[in-house]
């Protein structure tokens, strides 16, 4: 497996783990970690041995935000067109924060959040696409953009408000005040709080009941299904979508062995792979176009 640079990414029994690697700056975002996270969630889409993926930080911070090496100009993409995250699209370069949060979205794979330090800016937004979030006692987070003359990005307008509820997201996003580990669990953003120690151990075991117990391919249409009708218009889109997923399953060899193995009291052996077996009607993996 090739080298990251400002990631690391270890794969083992199953989970996978991806660290955000600049612990010297904080794990602060660059367009370069930006590249390396997309390129790592393809990794773990296409690994059929992956069942989970787990994200942290190296050393005291999960991510500060974007590096603001460049000064004032950090996030002016026009004055710097040469280092927007993607050419022109009708006039408006895409934020790279957005292109995460969207990758990690169409992820096939559960994505488990510990959060072990400081998560602002992007390091805050972009954690919203992930599916639990655990932190450590150390944590803290802070949606700062409107105390750097921004706004949320890595489509947190979107995620935020789902998350916590609109009157907690547009507190957090309006004040730009650092939420402490209490007020993150307390407010429903993070799942529990943990010492230091025992947040990745904690973030573990969620990706062992996972990798030990389920279907690939149940949990990678499980996990679709409950992200997309998040936005749905109607109930009536989700009965329409959960027809078609029951039905596809219902026929499929992990149905018959998910039965037998509990009328036998023994481990399921699921056979079906997300690579080859998921419904040919389930192929959300591509995204709207930016216009």
């Amino acid at each position: 497996m090739s080298q990251f640079e400002t990631i690391a990414l270890d794969i083992e029994e199953g989970i996978a783990t991806i660290t955000l690697n600049r612990p010297d700056r904080m794990n602060a975002f660059t367009l370069k970690m930006m590249e390396e996270l997309i390129a790592a969630f393809e990794r773990t889409d296409a690994d059929d041995s992956v069942r989970a993926v787990i994200v942290t930080g190296a050393g005291k911070a999960f991510c500060a935000g974007a590096d603001l090496s460049s000064g004032a100009d950090t996030f002016d993409y026009e004055s710097r067109r040469e280092n927007a995250p993607d050419p022109l699209a009708s006039g408006v370069n895409r934020d790279g924060g957005g292109m995460v949060s969207l990758r990690i979205f169409r992820s096939l794979k559960p994505v488990i959040g510990a959060i072990n330090g400081a998560a602002v800016g992007v390091g805050a937004t972009m954690s919203l696409a992930m599916d639990i979030r655990l932190a450590s006692e150390k944590a803290r987070y802070g949606f700062v953009f409107t105390r750097r003359g921004i706004v949320p990005e890595a489509a947190s307008s979107w995620f935020i408000s789902r998350a916590v509820g609109l009157s907690t997201a547009l507190e957090w996003c309006m004040t730009g005040k650092l939420i402490n580990a209490d007020e993150l669990e307390k407010r429903g953003l993070v799942r529990s709080v943990h010492a230091p120690d025992e947040l990745l151990p904690a973030a573990r075991e969620i990706a062992r009941e996972i990798a030990d117990n389920t279907a690939p391919v149940s949990v990678a249409m499980t996990r679709q299904m409950l992200w997309r009708m998040a936005g749905a218009e109607h109930p009536m889109e989700a009965h329409q979508l959960d027809s078609r997923a029951v039905q596809a399953r219902g026929a499929s060899a992990d149905a018959k062995e998910g039965v037998a193995s509990f009328l036998e009291k023994r481990p399921a052996d699921y056979a079906n792979k997300v690579s080859t077996d998921m419904p040919e009607f389930f192929d959300w993996q591509g995204e709207p176009e930016f216009r």
